[in-house]
């Protein structure tokens, strides 16, 4: 199987601090909306991901926490493209549904670990892809998971 052009893109910019931001930052250009919490990734491979984003006033609620949708976008964000970095080139996808569960109150930055088993090549399928978001103690936070409609390309 050969890669996606976002795998190839990270496996190129990932040696580095400034090029994981790069990265990250080519990501947010392409899906504009996940730029609100300027999220970093930390690890892409095929059927994992991690990022994870900095505690701030713009992802804060009215408490002070982190806020709810600030981590479901990061949810999305890591399932979305270990997805796109998993998927076999003669196959799309799309998110389909997530379901969310949050733990406890995000009190510091956050940090959020997708994973998913391998992609079958050819049929259409559900791929659930398996979030955690942990606090900088290692708390988990928050869980998801998200389905992906996964179809082969016409």
């Amino acid at each position: 199987m050969s890669e996606s052009f976002t795998l190839k893109t990270w496996r190129r910019l990932s040696g580095t601090a400034t090029g994981r931001h790069l990265f990250s930052r080519i990501v947010c250009f392409k899906a504009p909306y996940f730029s609100s919490i300027k999220p970093v990734f930390d690890v892409l491979e095929p059927g994992r991901s991690e990022a994870h984003f900095r505690k701030r006033r713009r992802v804060k609620n009215h408490i002070g926490t982190v806020h709810a949708i600030a981590m479901a976008n990061l949810c999305e964000l890591v399932a979305g493209t270990m997805t796109d970095a998993s998927c076999p080139k003669s196959m799309r996808w799309i998110p389909k549904s997530m379901t969310i569960d949050y733990l406890r109150k995000a009190e510091t930055d956050v940090r959020a670990e997708a994973n998913l088993p391998p992609i079958r090549e050819g049929e259409a399928q559900d791929a659930v892809v398996s979030v955690d978001v942990f606090d900088t103690a290692g708390e988990r936070v928050v869980h998801a998971d998200i389905t992906m409609w996964v179809t082969p390309k016409k």
